[in-house]
């Protein structure tokens, strides 16, 4: 394992184990967690294009929790190729105690929402053709529906979005058959199968800003 991230799991593991109070979630506890994080997804959870880091503010805590259990349970991080994701798959393993990882979701959610600036180009019209399959879980505006599983994409990096279309079809996300969400996204995905038809997608998904 890469020494740095050990040494980030011993202050995790250390941060967490703390004692916890069992009430309801402590956004001010949360920030001294959130305190490694930083370190690759920003102060301010502005993401770090440099690091490889998304942006994580202006995302729900619900999905925030979702993704981290499925990096613990192996669900993401664990295909051969996936760098990124085997990179964190060790943060997120840090994070076990429920009141703990209730803390820092908190703390993220409390974070100010900063604009992303766009990366990607495309042909917006478009795009906006092929949303129309994404928005029936992701919603209209690319808000999010939590009922239906769907994270927010409006405002989020647009090259971690691509990013991900091109690991849902390459296997290296939705590889899984416990990944109920992920098997859910995978078949969504593949009618974005070309690099255009993905940087016009995300392209009008930065219009929704």
């Amino acid at each position: 394992m890469n020494p740095t991230i050990a040494s980030m799991m011993i202050i995790i593991a250390v941060l967490l184990a703390l004692p916890q109070s069992g009430q309801a979630a402590d956004a001010a506890a949360g920030q001294a967690a959130y305190a490694v994080c930083a370190a690759c997804h920003g102060q301010k959870g502005e993401g770090n294009v440099a690091m490889n880091a998304p942006k994580l503010n202006g995302q729900e805590g619900w999905y925030i929790k979702r993704q981290l259990a499925a990096y613990r349970d192996g669900l993401r991080g664990t295909a051969p190729g996936d760098t990124y994701g085997m990179q964190m798959r060790p943060m997120a393993m840090a994070v076990g105690n429920p009141d703990a990882e209730a803390n820092l979701i908190a703390y993220i959610e409390s974070l100010p929402v900063t604009d992303s600036a766009p990366t990607v180009s495309g042909d917006v019209a478009a795009g906006q053709a092929g949303y129309a399959v994404c928005a029936a879980c992701h919603g209209q505006k690319a808000e999010g529906v939590e009922a239906l599983g769907g994270p927010r994409l409006a405002g989020l990096d647009d090259w971690y979005l691509v990013r991900q279309i091109n690991n849902y079809n390459k296997g290296l996300r939705g590889y899984d058959p416990k990944d109920t969400f992920g098997m859910q996204m995978k078949p969504m995905a593949a009618t974005v199968a070309t690099d255009k038809a993905a940087a016009d997608v995300v392209a009008y998904i930065n219009t929704l800003q």
